[in-house]
């Protein structure tokens, strides 16, 4: 296989275009070339702490994470938004990274009673 496996392949590109999507950002002002310079430093950092407080590569700490979805439900009785159940890798790197687990349910909004009005003159 020309190159080697795919992993090999992988491993051999520079290590900044394997952790996250880099493509064109044109910017004119001095000011805005800076800030995103600075965005993009302060992200890489943060991939870093959280690699080596974790001793988990990006993209699979990215993965797990990605597995936590939020939902919103509605009905006759009211609204409420629910996190998915956290497993337990998703609970071992949140307490690596001290970061208290969320609450499952964010939010309840009961349906308010119907008043009637009364309308007769």
């Amino acid at each position: 296989m020309p190159g080697g496996p795919p992993a090999c392949r992988r491993s051999r590109r520079p290590r900044s275009q394997a952790l996250v999507d880099l493509r064109p950002v044109y910017h004119r002002l001095e000011e805005r070339i800076r800030t995103h310079v600075v965005l993009c430093w302060l992200a890489l950092l943060l991939i870093r702490i959280v690699e080596t407080t974790t001793g988990q590569t990006w993209p699979t700490v990215r993965r797990e994470f990605d597995r936590i979805h939020l939902g919103t439900f509605t009905g006759a009785a009211g609204l409420f938004r629910q996190v998915t159940a956290l497993t337990k890798p998703q609970t071992d790197l949140l307490a690596k990274l001290s970061v208290p687990t969320p609450k499952q349910i964010i939010t309840l909004e009961p349906e308010p009673p119907l008043t009637s009005t009364n309308t007769s003159a």
